[in-house]
């Protein structure tokens, strides 16, 4: 993050995509659902929610289209170069784009606000208890 907050950037781990948000995050939080398992190599991801009308992208993506745990449709983009995971899209939120937290050049900008999909979490999973925790999907942002 640079600036007053609202100039927000980051990228993959090679530098050939690149993204810039002149907004704040609406939300950040955990997600334990199968598939951030699965990119997290088994642990949560931190997914951080902005409107999409805020963020822009340079670079080439590949996108994996998949249904997820919630049964909506998401699309992921991630760098075809690196393969570094970078954004989600679900079909019923056109509105919003998810970031990964690990792609922002200030991870300062994404404190987590709760857990979602705790349910899906593994025994020995680490849970924040001080945040709020949601079974399944959060409420829409």
């Amino acid at each position: 993050m640079t600036g007053t907050g609202t100039d927000i950037r980051g990228g993959c781990l090679c530098g050939a995509v690149r993204f810039r948000s002149t907004a704040a995050p609406l939300t950040a939080r955990y997600c334990w659902c199968t598939d951030c398992q699965k990119f997290g190599a088994g642990n949560a991801t931190v997914n951080v929610v902005f409107s999409k009308p805020d963020v822009t992208v340079e670079g080439e993506l590949a996108v994996y289209e998949s249904l997820a745990d919630s049964g909506s449709r998401m699309r992921r983009s991630f760098c075809p170069r690196c393969g570094t995971p970078l954004f989600s899209e679900a079909e019923p939120r056109p509105h919003l784009i998810v970031i990964r937290a690990g792609a922002l050049d200030d991870p300062e900008a994404a404190r987590p606000a709760s857990t979602i999909w705790a349910s899906s979490a593994p025994s020995w999973a680490c849970i924040d208890p001080d945040l709020p925790q949601h079974a399944k999907a959060a409420p829409p942002a």
